[in-house]
């Protein structure tokens, strides 16, 4: 658990740091599951479900984990993993449910975030301006 502020003493950088990390991680969590039907909607009460919404969160998710790879406090690492997990879950869980016979989709399985294609190796393709005088 991510140890909050005491009240009574003022807070350090890296404790602000930390809780806005948290409440950062926890929000963008939150969306993904709402947006997934698993918590209502705040102002309609009403499970709404987006896909591509949810999608869209749970690749914050994961660019936080890349980008903030190796700066992350144990318990800020273990937060993070924990929300990409059950965000995860959730929705291979319900996009199976909204494909055809209950069988998930190609996109619920493919890494959130996908590695740039190597450049090709040929002389003339790694060529892209030259200069004319």
């Amino acid at each position: 658990m991510i140890p909050m502020p005491n009240p009574t003493a003022p807070a350090s950088r890296d404790e602000i740091i930390s809780a806005h990390f948290a409440s950062m991680v926890m929000q963008n969590a939150q969306m993904a599951l709402m947006l997934l039907g698993q918590m209502p909607h705040p102002e309609t009460g009403q499970a709404v479900t987006d896909l591509e919404g949810a999608r869209m969160f749970i690749d914050q998710l994961e660019m936080l984990e890349v980008k903030t790879k190796g700066n992350l406090t144990p318990d800020e690492e273990q937060l993070l993993q924990q929300s990409l997990v059950g965000t995860r879950m959730a929705f291979v869980e319900v996009a199976g449910q909204a494909g055809d016979g209950g069988e998930v989709p190609d996109a619920a399985v493919k890494p959130m975030i996908e590695t740039p294609p190597a450049a090709p190796a040929d002389e003339d393709s790694r060529r892209k301006f030259s200069k004319k005088y």
